[in-house]
């Protein structure tokens, strides 16, 4: 009646069971309304799944219709502290001029107006009166054959010695200024000699003049060397060290004696054009 295969969820096949009984019971009502509500459940399942998944781009439409509200900024105020005082001793200024010798000045008496009549010319003084005359207190006689010394003192007058105020004193501009043994030329041939590349501004192809500053001692050594202008790559650090190793300077000379002097030089860095 039903064939081969039965479906015991079938109208049919519910009314055969239910035949003469008691229909009214619960099971009749669930096994007749069994399909629709499986089908409900199946639709709404699938509906809250679709839903679900669909759920973050609902959002970010939804998010990109409603206007956002202005982000407030929070402003800080921030106290920087004062820069860092700069402790480095600065040269001293150079010493006061010495004053300027006393010059004799006479001043004329003022002048008085007298009739050519009491006017008397005085007459030249004679050769007789000349022999006789005394134009010195003493009469000093030099040595011929002496060597002529034009910085030594001349005369008898009290020798005052020279007495140096700071011996340690920085100058910057002296009589005679401090030089590298054999002149500029001699220097660039010791620095091509001494200074090696270095590797990293080889390969970045870093070139320039470094300027560095110093200070000559009186023996001639070099001391507080620094960079007043570098271009990195370990050219500073390496005209340093060329200077470092740098022979004996001749000393600067202010007043006939070997100073201190603050000097600055200039070394190049290039590469072979290839």
């Amino acid at each position: 009646m039903f064939g081969s295969k039965l479906d015991i969820l079938n109208q049919q096949w519910i009314d055969v069971v239910f035949y003469g009984r008691n229909k009214a019971y619960g099971a009749y009502e669930l096994r007749k309304d069994n399909p629709r509500h499986t089908n409900r459940a199946l639709v709404i399942g699938i509906v809250v799944f679709v839903f679900l998944i669909s759920l973050k781009t609902i959002i970010n439409k939804i998010e990109g219709f409603i206007p956002k509200a202005d982000e407030k900024v929070k402003i800080t105020e921030v106290v920087l502290p004062p820069p860092p005082m700069d402790n480095k001793v600065k040269p001293p200024p150079p010493p006061p001029e010495p004053p300027k010798p006393k010059v004799d000045q006479v001043r004329f008496p003022p002048l008085v107006v007298k009739p050519d009549n009491e006017i008397r010319e005085k007459d030249p003084p004679t050769v007789k009166e000349l022999e006789v005359a005394d134009p010195g207190q003493k009469d000093q006689k030099g040595d011929p054959n002496a060597d002529i010394r034009i910085d030594e003192p001349v005369g008898n007058s009290d020798i005052k010695q020279v007495v140096e105020e700071n011996p340690n004193q920085i100058f910057t501009a002296v009589e005679q200024s401090p030089a590298f043994p054999g002149g500029d030329a001699k220097f660039n041939a010791y620095l091509s000699k001494a200074i090696r590349y270095p590797a990293i501004a080889r390969e970045n192809n870093v070139q320039g003049r470094v300027i560095l500053t110093f200070v000559v001692e009186r023996d001639g050594s070099l001391t507080d060397i620094r960079v007043v202008r570098g271009i990195g790559s370990g050219c500073d650090e390496e005209a340093i060290r060329a200077l470092k190793a740098s022979p004996k300077w001749k000393p600067g000379i202010q007043n006939g004696r070997p100073v201190r002097v603050q000097y600055s030089v200039p070394v190049q860095f290039a590469l072979a054009q290839e």
